[in-house]
């Protein structure tokens, strides 16, 4: 097992609509990289050439010693395959651990979804740290959600544990309510209602306090199934919680259990880089202690 700092490493955060790709050194970032995930990809190999030319481009010169990956969807982690990512559908099954073990001399290769990377990487070195349960949810082209337990990472049997966003909630599921989709039904973005909303543009407001509504929803059900010490929220829409955060609490405030209230916190991630960091600790075969 590689050791974190004492080794050049390749870590990668692959989202429904951008690709970040960093090289890490002594857990800091020291060069990074981004693209967008093109709006049309019928070929699964679109989107794997972006990937590996990003790769490039950051390692230049370096020798690599690991290379560690967050997606997001369901991931075999034995086998290494990606399975039926939602907001890239060409990848339906995905080799690629075994794609980039092959272009890149047979370097370590480890892969997780990147809502787990998201919430290691907070766990470690960012708001959930001296925490022993926490959840991360990153908030974005859709929803995902990661869930440390007792200081475990918890996968689930087929790697499909904390998909929170697809429960079925009112006419469709959670994520529908709580991430990008939302604002797309109301033909709009999350972007352009901050930026509105910014402008004290009503109807931007009442979005955003209807999403926080929503979110809180989800929230709760997290309580009650998990029971963690945080939530940490994470993802492009978390810049936008000062216009959603009242709604939110408001939701969680009528929570049925009050001491589980009282001792809960809701945060809000500050780091960009958050997911690129925790997916260099997947080499850890737990989170039991900090690095």
């Amino acid at each position: 097992m590689i050791k974190y700092n004492d080794a050049k490493l390749i870590s990668i955060d692959l989202g429904g609509t951008k690709v970040n790709v960093g090289l890490i050194e002594d857990a800091k970032i020291i060069r990074k990289t981004s693209a967008k995930v093109p709006s049309i990809h019928n070929d699964e190999w679109c989107v794997i050439n972006l990937i590996i030319d990003l790769i490039k481009e950051v390692a230049r010169d370096s020798t690599i010693e690991g290379i560690y990956i967050g997606v997001p969807s369901i991931v075999d982690k034995k086998l290494g395959i990606v399975h039926e990512v939602q907001n890239i559908p060409a990848w339906n099954e995905v080799h690629l651990v075994s794609i980039l073990k092959n272009e890149f001399n047979q370097v370590p290769v480890l892969m997780d979804n990147d809502a787990n990377c998201f919430t290691v990487g907070e766990y470690f070195f960012g708001l959930g740290k001296g925490c022993k349960s926490i959840v991360g949810i990153t908030l974005g082209t859709g929803l995902g959600a990661g869930i440390i337990s007792e200081n475990h990472l918890i996968n689930g049997t087929n790697g499909g544990a904390g998909e929170f966003g697809m429960i079925p909630y009112k006419d469709g599921i959670i994520e529908d309510y709580c991430s990008g989709k939302f604002f797309k039904k109301h033909n709009s973005s999350g972007e352009i209602l901050m930026q509105k909303a910014t402008q004290g543009d009503q109807k931007a407001l009442a979005l955003f306090e209807k999403f926080g509504h929503h979110l809180g929803s989800a929230i709760k059900i997290i309580m009650y199934t998990v029971n963690p010490e945080k939530v940490i929220i994470g993802g492009a829409i978390a810049k936008s919680a000062i216009f959603f955060d009242k709604a939110l609490k408001k939701s969680i405030s009528n929570f049925a259990y009050k001491k589980v209230l009282n001792n809960f916190k809701v945060e809000y991630s500050t780091n960009s880089d958050i997911a690129l960091l925790g997916a260099t600790s997947l080499g850890y075969e737990s989170c039991s202690k900090p690095i």
